[in-house]
């Protein structure tokens, strides 16, 4: 065989080791996915069950305490049946009954696409919705009766199925499928218990479940998300926009949702005890780690980006790229409150970029003024008669500062001067 012939032979038969990789991959994937969504169905029909028998025979509030005991004593190789998991169990079963996971699939037939109002009306209705009270539903923790557990009554756990299919006259399969197609089912426990601990209403819970499987957030994520009110700023607040006279109805609607206000650049991931240089380090990274909180799908394109147009230079704060909406996005961040003028420059970039950066397959350049404060009537009518378009958010640099190191942070002019010099050794180490 030739040497060409081998080439050809060996390139194919690499090729062919990659697809034989990637599918590996994403069977491990699939796997790790249907292993999670098995182990939600199994913790859900456990804590049905526990609330079932509480109000049955009345036991209470030491129930589980006792079957958590009971279970490390006659099944010691299982795990994960401590007493506060099986709390959450518990907690896990109420929060979402049958009717409610039926609902959730009804919701996300109906939330197709991405659209603020739509989506605000749907949480609603959820969060409003009164579910018919179910025989299971309640625990009766002020009943304080003992409870004896022995191996009989314990080895009932493995007929959790037949109990659960019993209660709500349906077919187990059928109530698994209605299970395993809701959104539950894709969100990993730990997200689960943090959610739980947060007592949100039914329609945000469904709402953060969505973003964390679209973003592919972490529970710390998620915490951070929630912590920070993430569904009031992108959602609920009033955005000030020009999208929907400058955009096209589709992409106006997904720019104005994937819109925030305000931004939330946070310090996570200070130590707990911080001197104040590490505080200063912290936020000064913290504020260029733009991604997490603009959202899935943007992509650094350059930082203080250099244009000279005719005889001046002009330096963009920041430019993005936007996948979901196929965009350039210009970022302009001002270390006051917004002004018109701000308005005007920031028009200036998107015109430029718009010029210099947009392709034949790009939409419509967009561009995103972060102001520290705004007067939403101001703004508004600042925005008025742009033809490009334009939304403007607040920014936070961080609420949780010690209040005894705050006079010892730096200036936001000081962050800003900072902030090039840092991107720059970043970039260039």
């Amino acid at each position: 065989m030739s040497n060409n012939g081998h080439n050809i032979e060996k390139t194919n038969f690499d090729a062919f080791i990659n697809a034989v990789g990637s599918e590996i991959q994403q069977a491990q994937v699939r796997l790790i996915t249907a292993a999670n969504a098995q182990m939600l169905f199994h913790y859900w029909k456990m804590g049905n069950y526990i609330l079932y028998h509480q109000q049955l025979h009345g036991w209470g509030s030491k129930t589980i305490k006792q079957l958590a005991k009971a279970i490390r004593f006659n099944y010691p190789e299982k795990k994960g049946y401590s007493e506060r998991n099986l709390t959450y169990m518990c907690q896990f079963a109420k929060a979402y009954p049958l009717r409610a996971l039926q609902s959730f699939i009804e919701t996300d037939a109906s939330l197709i696409a991405p659209n603020v109002k739509k989506i605000e009306d749907e949480v609603h209705f959820l969060n409003d919705f009164q579910f018919t009270q179910e025989p299971l539903a309640q625990i009766q923790s002020a009943d304080n009766k003992e409870m004896i557990i022995t191996q009989e009554p314990l080895a009932q756990i493995h007929n959790v199925t037949k109990t659960v299919s019993d209660i709500y006259q349906m077919e187990i399969k059928d109530i698994e499928s209605v299970f395993m197609t809701s959104p539950v089912a894709r969100t990993n426990w730990a997200s689960h218990v943090i959610m739980l601990n947060s007592s949100l209403p039914l329609g945000l819970s469904y709402w953060y479940m969505k973003q964390s499987v679209e973003m592919g957030w972490s529970s710390n994520v998620l915490k951070l998300q929630i912590d920070s009110d993430l569904y009031s700023r992108q959602i609920s607040n009033n955005k000030v926009n020009n999208f929907t006279t400058t955009l096209p109805a589709p992409q106006s609607d997904l720019a104005n949702y994937l819109l925030k206000d305000p931004y939330i650049f946070d310090l996570a991931g200070a130590k707990e005890k911080a001197d104040e240089r590490d505080i200063e380090e912290q936020l000064v990274k913290h504020v260029t780690r733009y991604l997490l909180e603009m959202g899935n799908g943007f992509a650094f394109v350059a930082r203080q980006k250099h244009f000279q147009i005719g005889n001046s230079d002009f330096y963009a704060d920041l430019i993005l790229y936007s996948i979901p909406l196929h965009a350039y996005i210009v970022v302009e961040l001002k270390a006051t409150p917004f002004k018109p003028e701000y308005a005007g420059q920031l028009n200036f970039y998107i015109n430029v970029v718009d010029d210099k950066l947009r392709g034949e397959n790009d939409n419509k350049t967009i561009g995103l003024l972060l102001c520290k404060g705004k007067d939403e009537v101001v703004a508004q009518y600042a925005l008025t008669g742009y033809d490009q378009p334009i939304g403007i958010s607040d920014y936070q640099l961080s609420k949780a500062i010690p209040e005894n190191l705050k006079s010892a942070l730096p200036s936001i002019e000081e962050v800003e001067e900072e902030l090039t010099s840092f991107l720059d050794k970043d970039k260039n180490p």
